[in-house]
């Protein structure tokens, strides 16, 4: 949903937002970037766990400037492990300048058992390497990338963490610099299951 202040300018976005979510449910996301705040404007059918009010982290990609539109498609990994495929287009105002970037995020995970009938829409000649401009300053990407490997290297599944495991994973995060980020808290409280308040309590231990 919008913020109860929403911005009517990007109105017209977040319904055709609304649109691409609906005609893909339940395996496509649409993430809806406002240049001008750096924040997360809008989210249909949230896969990804992230939140409005987010922070963008697209400020190098506009400091340097673009000339494209659409950039990707490219693939990059959820916070459960499921490959998705990603596709951002800039929005922009009459005067040429760039006013948001819309992102459409495709679970394909499903589909990989049905690749021989698929193999037009998965080829990998048809994506690009991840953009630097976007991925730069990507924490949640190291988030997920890190929580992955970890949940890998003990034979564990994210589902059926223990209070310790958790505690343990917070822990093994914030030596990995992963809480540099601004909204990194509430997206590793929100993967993990966990209130925010304990998040903090365990990176305050390490203080202490």
């Amino acid at each position: 949903m919008p913020t109860p202040q929403a911005d009517p300018v990007l109105h017209n976005y977040r319904a055709i937002a609304d649109a691409i979510a609906t005609l893909f449910f339940p395996h496509a996301e649409v993430v809806l970037h406002d240049l001008r705040s750096q924040k997360i404007d809008y989210i249909a059918n949230n896969l990804s766990k992230r939140e409005i009010g987010d922070d963008a982290a697209l400020e190098d990609m506009f400091e340097e400037g673009t000339d494209e539109t659409n950039i990707g498609p490219y693939e990059k990994l959820n916070w459960d492990g499921q490959k998705i495929r990603s596709l951002s287009t800039v929005l922009r105002d009459p005067a040429g300048k760039p006013l948001a970037v819309l992102c459409i995020n495709l679970n394909i995970s499903l589909f990989e058992n049905a690749k021989a009938a698929l193999d037009l829409f998965l080829s990998p000649s048809k994506l690009i390497p991840q953009p630097d401009a976007l991925f730069r300053d990507d924490w949640q990407e190291r988030i997920n990338t890190f929580l992955n490997s970890w949940l890998r290297q003990r034979q564990l599944s994210l589902n059926l963490l223990s209070r310790d495991h958790k505690r343990e994973l917070v822990l093994a995060l914030h030596a990995e610099g992963a809480f540099k980020g601004k909204s990194a808290a509430n997206y590793v409280a929100n993967v993990l299951g966990m209130g925010r308040a304990t998040v903090y309590k365990h990176l305050k231990e390490l203080k202490a």
